[in-house]
């Protein structure tokens, strides 16, 4: 190749490097590609090894019915296709290699496929093979630029490597954008607040438990992407969290940080803070420092239907447990559940028989076992 060749090459192995990062650029690409190799569209398709089935990956600059009418009849008359099961890898073949150009035009995959797309040819290589199936890069040849010739082999096979490396971090990045995504999807449905911040205490990720307590700004708020605390108390046990984070938790001996913020209403919430990683320094917006913050509450988020199940309770007995949770007293939970005092006091006898409770009190400690993290209370509403 020229400079000016080789400088072109090395752009388009920048752009197909990109598209593994950016998907909306891979149509670009591929259209950079058909224009470096000298093809007029191209295609990156998979066959399984039993021959059975095909997928199309990535396309440019073929029409939609075409490409149906390859998967349904005519990708078995491909010439190219099978070939490179018996060839070594990255080597580009056209035609011409496996048979003779005038025995192709004769060939209903020719007449009534690769002419009518205003091609004359076509060249494949292979991108990636294991035991299951085969990746190649299919390439046709438009009219004007006459049949496969070996600088467009040469083309191929030198490009060949670095499609395959884009596919592949490719996979990687969105298997891992998924698992963020879900792991996003998971912090947002607990109810305690999840804050992420970066070494410098600027907030890198807020679960929806967190983001509502900016919102309420009672006790924190956010301005920019630093956290502000609402009152004095909160300022001081807030920025005092970050002597333990400074030093990665070592004047802690390795403990956690718990701490007790009052919110302007007078709303108790325990703080805990510890390191995530001890490094030095750290690229911007890499987490540092977790922060989870829980609202003190006589009243956990329980799971009914699991205390249900432990200790067999029936729906009314569930129901005076869940009341006694809430409100304490007979007189109070009669009134509550509109029931008489004396048929609170028979389902509350019946309660301590399966639970092996004594009094009232080792009932609540029961049901707190069964707290559950989740932002939704599991309502009691259907049990009757």
């Amino acid at each position: 190749m020229t400079i000016l060749e080789a400088h072109r090459f090395s752009s388009l192995v920048g752009d197909i490097y990109d598209a593994a990062v950016d998907p909306a650029q891979r149509n670009a690409a591929l259209e950079q590609v058909a224009g470096f190799v000298g093809g007029s569209a191209v295609t990156i398709l998979s066959r399984d090894a039993a021959r059975l089935s095909i997928e199309i990956h990535q396309h440019f600059g073929t029409e939609s019915r075409f490409r149906q009418l390859y998967r349904d009849r005519y990708v078995e008359l491909d010439p190219l296709l099978d070939r490179h099961l018996d060839l070594a890898g990255e080597q580009a073949i056209g035609v011409t290699d496996i048979m003779p150009y005038s025995d192709f035009l004769a060939t209903s995959f020719y007449r009534e496929w690769v002419e009518p797309q205003g091609a004359v040819d076509l060249a494949t290589v292979t991108l990636e093979r294991s035991n299951a199936r085969t990746t190649v890069l299919q390439v046709m040849r438009g009219r004007s630029r006459g049949t496969v010739d070996d600088a467009m082999r040469e083309r191929m096979r030198l490009l060949a490597p670095h499609i395959q490396r884009s596919r592949v971090m490719g996979r990687q990045i969105r298997a891992r954008s998924h698992t963020v995504e879900d792991l996003a999807d998971v912090l947002d449905g607990l109810s305690t607040a999840i804050c992420l911040l970066d070494a410098e205490g600027r907030v890198v990720h807020a679960n929806a438990s967190c983001r509502q307590l900016f919102v309420d700004g009672d006790l924190l708020a956010i301005v920019g992407d630093r956290i502000v605390a609402r009152n004095t108390q909160a300022d001081k046990i807030f920025r005092g969290l970050f002597d333990v984070i400074a030093d990665g938790g070592a004047r802690s001996n390795g403990r956690r940080r718990i701490d007790l913020m009052t919110s302007v209403d007078g709303q108790h919430y325990l703080v805990h803070a510890f390191p995530l990683a001890h490094q030095r320094s750290l690229q911007r917006d890499s987490a540092a420092t977790v922060l989870f913050l829980q609202k003190a509450s006589m009243l956990p988020l329980l799971a009914p239907e699991a205390i249900a199940a432990a200790f067999r309770l029936t729906p009314s007995e569930l129901r005076v447990l869940m009341a006694i949770v809430e409100h304490g007293g007979v007189p109070d939970i009669a009134a509550k559940l509109g029931i008489a005092e004396t048929t609170v006091k028979t389902h509350l006898g019946r309660l301590f028989e399966k639970t092996g409770a004594g009094r009232q009190a080792d009932l609540v400690k029961i049901a707190a076992g069964f707290a559950v993290p989740f932002a939704q209370r599991t309502g009691t509403d259907d049990i009757v």
